[in-house]
């Protein structure tokens, strides 16, 4: 092992010690929020020390049997712990240096999935309505809970845009964190190749949509808003969550005057709570133009090859004549596109995150040499 993640994990131990002792303090128990931001820490470094305690068991087995395979008549024996005790040492050092990768301080949070249909007039709204149900079915599947903030409707069926809210744990089984972790690569532009359903000649047309996945920041952590800055309106829900059309004002749309950027929701029949739903994708859209802007002026950052946030970029091509996907980033091909479109995207998410750390890794060992 490097002596670097050496003392990476040297580090751990000491910090799972700290975390240990906080957690017992009463006044930190007292603290919720502190509290569980400490438990998910202790979690997730314990996790670390685990491995590293398993990596050191296995070193030291494996110096037992090299001593061992001096002995002749123990040589046999000796070889075979030898080459179990060499192949889990590996499997557990790439572990180690997949967990102790640099780690995005927003991917635990719960996050806003914002999807817009682009150029191809109804069928790219079609499409976004696809696409909404293929986030929900994916969410639904892992336990979590989705809210569909706002949509606006249109006339053929589908969606102009619609907002997703996706946050933790909705079962017991389900995965504790990680939502947006798991949804950001989804944001840029996804191209739709397929015969519309108004097409009478059964010609393939190609449209869009544009999908921006932010962080729902911690209230501790929200842009501070200024009043002044902000014009709300209400206005009659319709649509999805506009249960009482024609009969109260209840939907509510805020604008953020210096930047012109709008959240809207009509999700609930109080318009008090649909204010506050408004203003925390507001909130967060805020910080994400803020972070974005702040990579963007970090000229010297080599672009990410995957997420890099430009939403213009056409990341994936969802060609239901051949029924594949391709996504274009990592050179990801499926000929699954009816199973994805169901809800199962899974392995494009997973193949995502597995580029992004093998990018990662090879950017660390550059540095090491």
């Amino acid at each position: 092992m490097k002596p670097a993640l050496r003392q990476q994990l040297a580090r751990y131990r000491e910090r799972l010690a700290e975390l240990d002792s906080l957690l017992a303090d009463p006044a930190v128990m007292r603290d919720g929020p502190g509290f569980r931001a400490l438990s998910r820490e202790h979690v997730e470094v314990a996790g670390v020390v685990e491995r590293a305690d398993r990596h050191a068991r296995r070193e030291a087995d494996l110096h037992s049997a090299e001593e061992l395979a001096r002995d002749p008549e123990m040589a046999g024996l000796a070889a075979d712990e030898i080459v179990s005790a060499s192949a889990e040492l590996e499997r557990l050092e790439a572990e180690l240096q997949r967990l102790l990768l640099p780690r995005d301080a927003d991917d635990a949070r719960a996050a806003f999935v914002e999807i817009r249909a682009g150029t191809g007039g109804d069928e790219s709204a079609l499409f976004a309505g696809d696409l909404v149900r293929m986030y929900t079915r994916y969410a639904e599947a892992q336990g979590w809970r989705v809210e569909l903030l706002s949509a606006s409707d249109s006339e053929l069926g589908g969606y102009k845009d619609a907002v997703l809210r996706i946050d933790g744990a909705a079962r017991e089984d389900a995965p504790a964190a990680g939502i947006y972790g798991h949804l950001k690569f989804e944001s840029g532009g996804h191209r739709v190749q397929r015969v519309p359903a108004t097409e009478t000649q059964g010609r393939i047309h190609t449209s869009a949509c544009t999908v921006a996945v932010f962080a729902e920041p911690d209230e501790a952590e929200e842009v501070t808003l200024n009043p002044a800055e902000l014009r709300i309106d209400t206005f009659r829900a319709s649509g999805a969550g506009g249960q009482h059309i024609n009969k109260t004002d209840s939907a509510v749309r805020v604008t953020h005057l210096p930047t012109g950027l709008v959240a809207e929701c009509q999700d609930d029949r109080s318009q008090h709570r649909n204010k506050a739903r408004a203003l925390a994708v507001l909130a967060a859209r805020l910080r994400d133009k803020d972070k974005l802007e702040r990579q963007a002026k970090e000229a010297a950052e080599r672009r990410s090859l995957i997420g890099s946030g430009d939403r213009s970029d056409r990341i994936r091509t969802y060609n239901f004549p051949q029924g594949r996907l391709t996504d274009h980033r990592i050179n990801l091909t499926l000929y699954q596109l009816g199973a994805v479109m169901d809800g199962e995207l899974g392995p494009v998410v997973q193949a995502l995150i597995a580029a992004r750390e093998a990018q990662l890794l090879a950017a660390l060992e550059i540095g090491d040499r």
